[in-house]
């Protein structure tokens, strides 16, 4: 079952509410919270699409969980704000910058704002809710405790239990293995919504928390991802930063922050969808997947794991164990472009990204991914081989734009039709290109 329907139904804990059961609203939000160097570390999540067997061996932080006897800091924000209205969406905006509060790697008002960007209000117009972040975010720049636990707890922010809560997570023995045969779960974040009648009431093998498939290391050149990592690891990572350029604008277009801290990398791609944003990242850096079964391993090219829609060069029981790929360069260049019918937190009509390993001005190897525009994300193999050897000008960008036509088949569909998708998908190559070459005259490009 999922958390959701465990916090209401078997603890009784209503303040946790139902909206959309798909993850975008927010009304579900909870706080996660497990052990990590030494120190608890909590993350906001969608109970609406997690497994209650992901919550095993973390501290569940519900809005019950950080009521006291009084109104905390945050409470207090929105009442002094009048950041509530109908109040149906107050508990998850409540949590989810309690959860800004509890975070060391966020400070100020912007990471304020971003902690609530998976929660919908239907009423406020948001503005009020913009101040009492404020507020909030206020507050936190005056902490410099070594624990944002001990200040949180200090500042009346959630209550002095939170002390506590590491030694008793120590305490849960760790998930027993289960049985091979079972359905295999990563994040859920996909399934629950595509099969939540059918899924509730199956046996399943928790992937997410499994040792050996989490964690990003580099060695050398190649970057390696255990398949259970989720997207907010990349964002956190060093290595993405270092090695993208703008890659903190890059992540934004990928879900909300509670759904960035609960979808794995790989379920990504086994879900298969033609417009997977992740997908689309890492087919243009020709990443390799690592399979695993009983203890056996094969590699694979992730332009070579799609054979169809929805169908996967994979066997049932085959998980993606790692994925490798290497690292741009110095001089190397990467971009991702994305259209939807909101500029965040929605799935895309048409996605790209481009990867030019660059000799000087030359470049030396290209990759370029599509989304949206054919019944698999694709890899346009004839279209980056024109690019090899070439210096970038404004002809060839329109000679690439109409080989890319070449290489996909869109149909109309709820989010464009075939013609649109294929417009769309000539002016985000071009925009690469623009964002790449700032010296190339985009009015050549039209």
């Amino acid at each position: 079952m999922t958390l959701l329907d465990f916090i209401r139904y078997e603890q009784s804990l209503t303040g946790t509410k139902i909206g959309c059961r798909e993850g975008d609203c927010g009304a579900c939000t909870i706080l996660a919270g497990v052990v990590k160097d030494n120190k608890v570390v909590y993350q906001s999540a969608t109970s609406c699409l997690m497994a209650l067997g992901n919550a095993h061996g973390k501290h569940i932080v519900t809005i019950e969980g950080i009521n006291a006897d009084q109104l905390n800091l945050v409470q207090e924000a929105f009442l002094k704000e009048g950041a509530t209205q109908c109040g149906f969406c107050t508990p998850g905006f409540i949590v989810s910058l309690t959860g800004f509060c509890l975070n060391d790697q966020q400070s100020g008002y912007d990471k304020a704002i971003d902690s609530v960007n998976g929660n919908i209000c239907r009423c406020t117009g948001y503005k009020s809710i913009e101040r009492a972040a404020m507020t909030v975010s206020e507050k936190m720049l005056q902490c410099n405790a070594a624990s944002k636990i001990d200040f949180a707890v200090k500042n009346n922010i959630v209550p002095s239990y939170f002390k506590t809560i590491k030694d008793r997570l120590l305490q849960i023995p760790a998930m027993q293995p289960a049985e091979k045969s079972l359905k295999k779960i990563g994040g859920g974040t996909d399934l629950y919504v595509q099969q939540h009648e059918t899924i509730v009431h199956e046996e399943l093998d928790f992937l997410f928390d499994k040792p050996g498939l989490n964690g990003i290391t580099q060695n050398g050149t190649i970057c390696e991802i255990g398949g259970a990592s989720v997207v907010a690891d990349m964002d956190q990572s060093p290595i993405f930063h270092k090695h993208f350029n703008g890659f903190a604008e890059i992540i934004k277009l990928v879900s909300s922050t509670p759904i960035r801290n609960m979808a794995t990398i790989a379920g990504n791609f086994t879900n298969a969808s033609p417009i997977g944003d992740l997908t689309i990242f890492f087919l243009a850096l020709d990443a390799q997947l690592v399979l695993a079964q009983d203890g056996k391993q094969r590699t694979i090219a992730l332009r070579d794991f799609y054979l169809g829609y929805k169908k996967l060069n994979k066997e049932p029981n085959e998980i993606i164990e790692k994925i490798l790929f290497e690292l741009p360069g110095t001089n190397d260049l990467f971009n991702f472009e994305k259209v939807c019918k909101r500029t965040y937190l929605d799935i895309a009509s048409v996605n790209t990204a481009i990867y030019l390993k660059m000799n000087g001005d030359i470049i030396e190897t290209a990759g370029i991914s599509a989304g949206g525009v054919g019944p698999v994300p694709l890899w346009l193999k004839k279209s980056g081989e024109l690019l090899k050897g070439n210096t970038v000008s404004e002809t060839l960008v329109l000679e690439l734009t109409a080989k890319v036509q070449e290489e996909i088949s869109p149909i109309s569909d709820a989010r464009g039709t075939d013609a649109y998708k294929r417009l769309l998908l000539s002016q985000l190559i071009k925009a690469h290109f623009i964002k790449l070459f700032p010296s190339l005259n985009p009015a050549k490009l039209l």
